[in-house]
């Protein structure tokens, strides 16, 4: 059995003092994936990853984005965009690694090389790859952008068009990995914050959110293209099918997590046989009546050797 989670920590220093740690040393999780890690190296709490060993690309925006995944043992392989990876274990800190990317970027990724946006490992202890991935939360198009609406100022779409260009690039990139697991016997499971809502079921106020992004048409047209029986099953939603949620994130505002009026943003997208293997899925809403994040892991069993 493997038990692997995803999670939008939203900066790992106030992650650890929201109880973090606790979560991780006690979820039994055998690998997690992380976004918004938000900190350099030289600004991660020592022991920040408990008893696991870290993959970590942070990126070079201070105080933004950033991925890692935490594995059980170290990592068979690391690769990311930027070429270059940081390592650490339970007793070993953070040092620098080479981590090319085993296929050619597709086509528009190299602007977003250096965002901390994408990691990915080959277990060591299994026939698995997994991948972390921070998709851009974007904007509006800029014929829907009305001022009175919005609680950032209009850019003309600019975010709009940065997300869309981002998705269609990963889009062929996304082929290419998950192919190039399949040629070395691997299954393929990304996980991370996709800053989209699928379908109705995973979004409580749709009706309302028809012109916002993340549930825009294009968005979710898009989404739907990642996915087939054949290629990547949304596995919470494979084993939680007709149901509303589970939600993943809630916004600090007003009411919104005591309604349980959220947003399911963060994914497990498996290959097939994996999605199959996969037993019960669950999201970690708060630990000890206290949220973690704005987002909540998204943990899931596979029964996989």
């Amino acid at each position: 059995m493997l038990r692997i989670a995803t999670a939008n920590i939203n900066g790992i220093r106030a992650a650890q003092r929201r109880g973090f740690d606790d979560w991780l040393a006690g979820r039994g999780c055998d690998a997690v994936a992380l976004q918004e890690v938000r900190a350099q190296a030289d600004k991660i709490p020592a022991g920040a990853f408990g008893d696991y060993h870290v993959a970590l690309d942070t990126g070079t925006l201070p105080g933004r984005n950033g991925v890692a995944v935490l594995t059980r043992r170290p990592p068979a392989a690391i690769r990311t965009w930027s070429g270059a990876a940081l390592v650490g274990g339970p007793t070993a800190a953070l040092n620098p690694v080479p981590a090319p990317d085993h296929v050619p970027l597709a086509r528009g990724l190299s602007r977003f090389a250096a965002e901390g946006r994408y990691l990915e490992v080959d277990l060591a202890d299994a026939p698995l790859t997994i991948a972390c991935l921070y998709l851009p939360k974007g904007g509006l198009p800029a014929h829907l952008q009305r001022p009175e609406r919005m609680r950032e100022a209009p850019d003309g779409g600019a975010r709009y068009v940065r997300k869309m260009g981002f998705m269609a690039a990963f889009s062929r990139y996304l082929v290419r990995t998950r192919r190039a697991a399949t040629a070395a016997g691997r299954e393929y499971l990304l996980m991370g914050d996709l800053n989209i809502a699928h379908t109705r079921q995973d979004l409580a106020a749709w009706r309302r959110n028809q012109q916002n992004d993340g549930f825009l048409p294009e968005e979710r047209e898009w989404f739907g293209q990642q996915l087939s029986p054949r290629t990547l099953i949304d596995v919470v939603r494979n084993l939680h099918p007709g149901e509303d949620g589970p939600y993943s994130w809630w916004s600090w505002l007003g009411q919104s997590f005591a309604n349980d009026a959220g947003w399911r943003l963060d994914y497990h997208l498996a290959t097939p046989r994996l999605a199959r293997s996969a037993v019960r899925a669950e999201v970690d809403r708060d630990h000890h009546g206290t949220r973690l994040s704005d987002h909540s892991p998204v943990v899931v069993d596979y029964d996989w050797p």
